[in-house]
């Protein structure tokens, strides 16, 4: 028993002293607990990357495994190097861009798709090695950075309600409330209100705890009602099977740079490379500055801690990604839940990376934890982001005005990256006006020029 106990401490205190667990004020259980969380509110990637990117022509079991390959070897990275506790998968919009934009309207085979996304990974690298990424992060006003993080609240509250189908389009007025006969949005209403009741009283993992009383409800209203018509009306499915695991080698290092040959297509990969370049720096901007105003990852000059490591793996992850076969690869918002667990220091992202890997071999487990089971924990992750903006002046109106667009334009335009070039933009004008041009770095004025240019051409 003594031997038992020693191993655990020896671990731990190898932990904690990588980690620097005592300075970020968490420990060793809390970290992993939140790396569960994050996983648990990203694990959805599972299932939508290989929807999506099957699309393309692409064998959905190889892009499953990528998909989790790739998060989990960047994820571990972005703890082990960075220390942070952010998650990295492929990112929702672009996966979507990617198979249906690139790939299905402008009809380019997935493989010059893939050389394009790693191409953008290899000058992200340039730009992170250069600091140039990380310039960008630090530059952003202070006042930005709360709204950043407010609006990222709304973003993924909002991405949590419609997966409970909570809110639903509606073509007269874009969203209307669902139908509570609809069984996601009554179990997400319950989740929300465990979840709840957990926070109020201090229960440590209360996110997980919501997540997985809701998955249970879930799949025994499938039982009840039948597995088959469960999945036909609510895309609520009963796990398969426990194991399974398929290669990555129909996709792997299929890159194609044929493209380069010839004139006329290299001006259409030119375009979508420069696509993929703009949401994914700025959604990744975003989400750092958001993620890191929260849990004051900030020092007091503004800047966010070890930004450079952090865009750094971003950019590795994003180039791995491709040669692994699956579309740009970025930090997720999602990590913000994790972060509202306690998790504090790279030991989070570790645990979520292990658990990515190992769900390449439980796929069919994790595919089966639906929407409405993950849904409440985004709702009531938006509200943790959504605190610090009290300590914006909303009565100073260059200030505010900027910070407001930020804040509102995330989840009416569904886009982190909209919402921070409309606060930018909105930034530089007001305080111009107000005649306070010394709160404007140059880097401010730049990006503001390239967002109006980015807005006139689209």
């Amino acid at each position: 028993m003594n031997g038992n106990t020693e191993i655990v401490n020896t671990k731990e205190g190898f932990l904690e002293k990588f980690f620097k667990l005592k300075d970020s004020n968490t420990n060793v259980k809390t970290e992993m607990v939140a790396g569960l969380t994050t996983f648990l509110t990203m694990a959805y990637i599972i299932a939508v990357n290989p929807s999506f990117l099957s699309t393309t022509g692409m064998p959905k079991e190889a892009i499953l495994t990528a998909t989790c390959l790739s998060a989990g070897i960047t994820t571990i990275l972005m703890g082990i190097y960075a220390n942070l506790p952010f998650a990295l998968a492929s990112g929702m919009g672009l996966n979507a861009f990617f198979a249906f934009s690139v790939c299905g309207t402008m009809k380019i085979p997935w493989q010059i798709a893939l050389t394009a996304v790693f191409a953008e990974g290899i000058i992200f690298i340039i730009l992170s090695v250069t600091n140039v990424r990380e310039l960008v992060v630090n530059s952003i006003p202070i006042t930005l950075k709360i709204a950043v993080s407010g609006g990222i609240g709304l973003f993924i509250a909002l991405v949590g309600l419609e997966g409970a189908k909570i809110v639903v389009n509606e073509d007269s007025t874009l969203v209307t409330l669902g139908t509570f006969r609809d069984p996601r949005a009554v179990i997400a209403v319950i989740g929300i209100v465990i979840i709840g009741v957990l926070v109020y009283k201090k229960v440590k993992g209360a996110m997980l705890w919501g997540i997985l009383a809701c998955t249970v409800l879930s799949w025994i209203y499938a039982l009840i009602i039948g597995p088959a018509k469960a999945a036909e009306l609510y895309e609520i499915y009963l796990p398969s099977e426990i194991f399974a695991f398929h290669g990555i080698g129909p996709i792997a290092g299929k890159l194609d740079f044929s493209v380069f040959t010839y004139g006329e297509g290299i001006f259409t990969f030119i375009s979508v490379l420069l696509t993929f370049l703009f949401v994914d720096f700025f959604d990744t901007v975003g989400t750092l500055v958001g993620v890191a105003s929260k849990v004051n990852m900030i020092d007091k000059s503004g800047k966010v801690l070890r930004a450079n490591r952090a865009l750094l793996v971003d950019a590795i992850g994003t180039t791995m990604g491709a040669l692994m076969g699956v579309s740009t690869v970025t930090t997720y918002v999602e990590s913000s839940a994790g972060v509202a667990e306690g998790g504090r220091t790279g030991l989070t992202a570790v645990t979520t990376g292990i658990l990515f890997i190992l769900s390449m071999f439980l796929a069919p487990i994790f595919i089966a934890i639906p929407s409405c089971a993950t849904a409440p924990a985004l709702v009531i992750v938006g509200l943790f982001m959504m605190q610090n903006i009290t300590q914006i002046d909303f009565y100073d109106y260059a200030e505010a005005i900027p910070a407001f667009l930020t804040i509102i334009l995330m989840p009416l335009t569904y886009s982190i990256a909209t919402g921070l070039m409309f606060g930018v933009i909105a930034y530089v004008i007001f305080n111009l006006f107000a005649k306070k041009a010394n709160n404007i770095s140059p880097t401010i004025y730049i990006l503001a020029l390239i967002f109006i240019i980015k807005l006139a051409v689209t």
